[in-house]
């Protein structure tokens, strides 16, 4: 979940099937006039509805209720047809062919939503349009109709979960989400046992992928971006022909890539040397928390804490969202993480939260239904994100790890 969306777009505009490094990617020039609303200064062409939704996901995990105009924002960028594009700078203006529907937005919008409540047409209308654009294979792309990759697969069905559906219900052509994982999960028996490709390369082979992993083990254990501690399995590698044990190895693929980097994740442009992947790390955290391999998810999460800071303020709120959400799954304090206050440096890059009276009072509009549209307008979306600008996952960053 790093802010990778400007990789993740122009994948999808070229058809690019492999990996694309979100520092390869043109930086956007700030916007001159961003809406009051949107957390995050930079431009949000993007990744506005990611970041938004990762946000408020954040937020609510914490027990913060986000502005009541944050969250309308968000709602109001949802199309007639219940997709979400990267970021409409007008929404009044009705979404057209030219319009780019984002899959990882949208399921990032109905995670947030789902877990905001009071938004049941809007999260509704949602999956009705990932369910319109699901692939024959079961799987989804960043851009409706693309090759399905472990990373839009894996957010939505975190989404379709957070929805109330059953995802191995969801079917086209009698192929499950999890028909589509499966195919991008590496068979043992090699260096890379157990890993997750993001797709297959042009010759139909598939490379492993950090950044793909830590996505395919939570959308293989059927889960989303925000986490409780799962129960370890003793599983060793074995042919990934159910979920669990595709999740079971990407997990320990996790756990054998972190402790050979000093628990955290790199990556690297061609003829440069590795760095730190702060972002692709704490995606691998919530992986390891929710398929319950603790120990490394706690030394990795204590690595977030000493080196973090300065990625997390040059990412913005999509990169605290994802160490709230790292820190959620490990038990850590989220508001003392490392001497940082992760939710003070979140609320601060967008409109303050509803102070408990304003939100108290709020509550007690809706119940007597004279709220506006008899709701409290609360909706957040949340994603992936962390260096770059956002995924999906992860729009997700699709690098390749070495």
């Amino acid at each position: 979940m790093n802010v990778r969306r400007s990789a993740a777009v122009l994948a999808a505009v070229t058809v690019i099937g492999a990996a694309t490094p979100a520092a390869a990617a043109p930086s956007p020039s700030p916007s001159p006039s961003l809406p009051s609303a949107l957390y995050g200064d930079k431009d949000p062409k993007f990744d506005g509805v990611w970041r938004q939704s990762l946000a408020l996901l954040a937020q609510d995990t914490v027990g913060e209720k986000p502005a009541a105009k944050s969250v309308e924002w968000l709602v109001g960028q949802q199309c007639a047809d219940g997709g979400f594009a990267a970021y409409r700078p007008d929404p009044a203006a009705a979404c057209d062919a030219k319009t780019m529907l984002d899959t990882n937005a949208t399921a990032a919008a109905v995670q947030a939503l789902a877990a905001l409540g009071g938004q049941d047409a809007v999260t509704d209308k949602a999956v009705g349009w990932l369910k319109s654009v699901q692939n024959k294979d079961g799987g989804w792309g960043y851009a409706p109709g693309g090759a399905s990759d472990t990373n839009s697969t894996s957010v939505i069905i975190g989404a379709l979960a957070a929805a109330g559906e059953k995802p191995d219900q969801v079917e086209k052509g009698g192929k499950s989400p999890y028909d589509a994982l499966l195919k991008l999960a590496l068979p043992c028996g090699g260096d890379d046992d157990g890993a997750f490709a993001f797709q297959p390369d042009k010759k139909g082979e598939l490379t492993a992928n950090a950044d793909a992993t830590a996505a395919g083990v939570l959308g293989a254990l059927g889960k989303g971006m925000v986490v409780e501690e799962g129960k370890k399995s003793d599983a060793t590698c074995a042919d990934p022909s159910t979920p669990q044990q595709a999740a079971d190895n990407g997990a320990a693929y996790l756990t054998q890539t972190l402790a050979k980097d000093d628990n955290h994740l790199t990556s690297a442009l061609a003829g440069a040397d590795p760095q730190p992947d702060h972002g692709n790390t704490a995606d691998a955290v919530v992986a390891l928390a929710a398929q319950g391999e603790t120990a490394q998810a706690e030394k990795s999460v204590q690595w977030l804490e000493k080196n973090s800071a300065s990625w997390a303020e040059q990412g913005g709120p999509a990169a605290y969202a994802q160490l709230i959400f790292a820190a959620h799954a490990t038990g850590v304090n989220p508001r003392d993480f490392g001497g940082t206050d992760l939710v003070k440096q979140l609320n601060a890059t967008g409109p303050a939260p509803q102070a408990p009276e304003q939100a108290s009072a709020t509550d007690e509009k809706d119940d007597s239904g004279s709220g506006f549209f008899g709701v409290w307008w609360y909706v957040g979306i949340c994603l992936v994100a962390g260096i770059g600008i956002g995924f999906l996952f992860t729009g997700r960053k699709k690098r390749q790890q070495s």
